[in-house]
Parts: structure tokens; sequence; C-alpha cells
């Protein structure tokens, strides 16, 4: 089945996911508007292309999710949580984060391109879903420099991640923790994963069925979104 091309207005419809290939492609085209984003991912799609390459959107069948109260602490992790100098905050330094992302670093893959699709493109628009409340950094400070972290967006009662990144050992697993419990606290279930990793499995993620994934969406994408900037509250662990 041919995948769809979509007009480049934000009012032009996905097609339904069910439609995906195999690998999850769904459809290209359109455009990275904050309002295409924001109705794509209440549908379960994400975009994910290269520099260069056409748009592209995907809904992968199945899909890999976190749930907040379940996240996996290993014994060398609680120690590190236990003795930790490092510091975590929220919506402090959202571009810093999403371009440290974007950085290749070889430690993590044999493929320098696997680091392209969080390219000048993608940072332009997702800081504007972040400069209206919707996308949402997570920080993990050594001192008052920057050594890992995730971002994601945030609608309803769900947090789509989208990447993360670590130049300091386990400092993007300290970051995740108090997303989760944060995230637990405001009564948000689960984070999306998008797709299956090693590591995140490691951490508690599992993969479960698009269809119950989207009917999840259906009911916790209508809850209201807080669309400000977001504050770990005072006694979690990890706060400056």
């Amino acid at each position: 089945m041919p995948i769809t091309w979509l007009e480049e207005t934000s009012d032009s419809p996905f097609p339904a996911v069910e439609q995906a290939l195999e690998d999850g492609l769904l459809a290209a085209g359109g455009d990275l508007s904050a309002s295409r984003l924001i109705k794509a991912y209440k549908q379960g799609i994400f975009p994910w292309f290269n520099k260069d390459d056409p748009l592209l959107w995907w809904s992968p069948d199945p899909r890999m999710v976190l749930l907040t109260d379940n996240i996996k602490i290993s014994n060398s992790l609680k120690r590190t949580l236990r003795t930790t100098k490092l510091t975590i905050t929220l919506d402090r330094a959202f571009h810093q984060v999403m371009t440290a992302c974007s950085k290749y670093r070889p430690s993590q893959s044999s493929n320098p391109d696997n680091a392209t699709w969080i390219h000048p493109e993608m940072i332009q628009a997702y800081s504007e879903l972040h400069h209206l409340g919707y996308a949402h950094s997570i920080e993990c400070w050594q001192n008052e420099e920057l050594v890992g972290g995730l971002y994601g967006v945030a609608i309803g009662k769900v947090f789509f991640g989208e990447s993360m990144f670590s130049t300091v050992r386990d400092s993007s697993k300290l970051a995740l923790v108090s997303l989760c419990q944060q995230l637990n606290r405001w009564g948000f279930p689960f984070i999306d994963c998008q797709v299956y990793s090693a590591h995140l499995a490691s951490l508690g993620a599992t993969e479960i069925a698009r269809s119950d994934f989207i009917k999840q969406l259906d009911f916790l994408c209508a809850e209201d979104t807080k669309v400000s900037l977001w504050q770990l509250d005072a006694d979690l662990p990890q706060t400056p």
C-alpha cells in the first residue's frame, strides 16, 4: 500500500494509523506547524526524517511506553541517587537540551546519520511548541554545566518522549527518574517512548499494541493541558 502524501497546510488530515506500513511509516509531506504536530501526537503519530529528506510521519505497532510508577532503578542507579551532586531542573534550557540531543556521540552509535533527524527544522518547530507551553525539557546539571537530559511533548495527561542525551554517567537516567516521579503526581500514567530500545526496556518500558495505545490517547489527551513552564515539586529528589 503506498503511503499518503500530505498537502503543505496544517489542516490536511492524516490517514488512519491502521494504514501505516509494517515499519510504522504512515505518511509523507505536510509541515511542522504547531497545530499539525499537536494533531499528530493526539493521533499517535510523530515526525521522524533526516535533514534534506521528505518529512515523514510514523505510527509504529507495537508502541513502547514507560509507566510513570514503574521505572526500574538499578542498584547502581540507587547509589547514584544517594550520592550524586547532580541537579535536575525542568524547562530551564529547552533549546540547549534539544541541541545536545542532536549531537553525534560515537559511544552511542557507529552511524553519524542516526543523529541527523534532530536538525534545525525540527529544533525550530519544537522550540515553537515549547514557547506555546506544549514541549518541555528536563535538564541534569553538574554545577552550571548541562550534562544530560531529555525533551518531549505533553498533551493532556500524556508525555511523548522524543530524545535524551548524557555526557556524565547516569545523568539522563536521573532526569528520567525525576520526570516519572513528577508526572505520576500530576496524573500522567505513562511516557510514550515510541519504539523499542534495549536501554528503555532496562528501565522498565514495555511494548503495547498500537490499538490499545490509541484508545488511551483518546481519553488522556482530552484532559486539560498544562501549557506553562514546568517545575519540579520542592520535595522531590534532585531539585536545585
